[in-house]
């Protein structure tokens, strides 16, 4: 199956205000019902492990809201590990401020002075990037952390593709029918990221595949 680049909706910031709230809140199940905060929540776990932390400060790119990183780490701290999650996008309008940290910002040239966080991570904005963007922004994230660059993604995979059509009637948002099977079209497959994150700074990477056509990477620092 082939990566094709479709441009989302949701990326657009058309749309009225409730059109956007509904296709967020879509986007939330999308993450709760088929992996996505599982998926964060493992790599965090893996992170802290290696780590030997009983706490981590994580920086959440193109982080909206904040809905995957802030239940990740409600769900980590009922296990004892606490996580201190800021979050980052690119306009402020995006970001959740109710009494979290966040900032607006570039994710390719992030604002902050290296070593600034333990983990850098980012969830469903992999696929919005081009090879060349992907190997500057994990650079970008490595410069910022001290462990490592944890990348929460779907996976480009022709029977995916067919499920996310087979779910569609479970939103209620355009965006959503729009934007979802679009976002596997222009994923990446495993291999592809391994090849891609394979030419970043990072000491060892690790690509683990997750229920759902979910990939999640760890490019560790050096």
């Amino acid at each position: 199956m082939k990566r094709v680049v479709i441009p989302e909706l949701l990326d657009t910031d058309s749309g009225t205000p409730a059109e956007i709230a509904t296709a967020l809140s879509d986007l939330r199940n999308i993450n709760q019902w088929f992996g996505g905060v599982d998926t964060t929540q493992s790599m965090i776990s893996q992170v802290a492990r290696q780590a030997g932390a009983a706490s981590l400060s994580l920086l959440e790119v193109a982080a909206g809201a904040g809905y995957v990183p802030l239940s990740a780490s409600a769900r980590l701290r009922e296990s004892g590990l606490k996580v201190q999650v800021t979050l980052l996008d690119r306009a402020h309008s995006h970001l959740n401020q109710n009494g979290n940290s966040a900032v607006a910002g570039d994710a390719l040239a992030l604002p902050f002075a290296n070593e600034s966080f333990d983990v850098v991570s980012c969830c469903l904005f992999i696929h919005h990037l081009e090879p060349g963007e992907i190997i500057q922004f994990v650079n970008e994230g490595l410069r910022v952390c001290r462990v490592g660059v944890i990348i929460n993604d779907v996976v480009r995979d022709p029977i995916h593709l067919a499920l996310v059509y087979l779910s569609l009637p479970l939103y209620r948002s355009r965006f959503t029918h729009h934007d979802a099977p679009a976002s596997v079209r222009r994923a990446y497959t495993v291999a592809e990221m391994q090849q891609m994150l394979g030419q970043t700074a990072a000491a060892t990477v690790t690509i683990e595949r997750h229920p759902l056509f979910r990939m999640g990477a760890i490019a560790w620092k050096q």
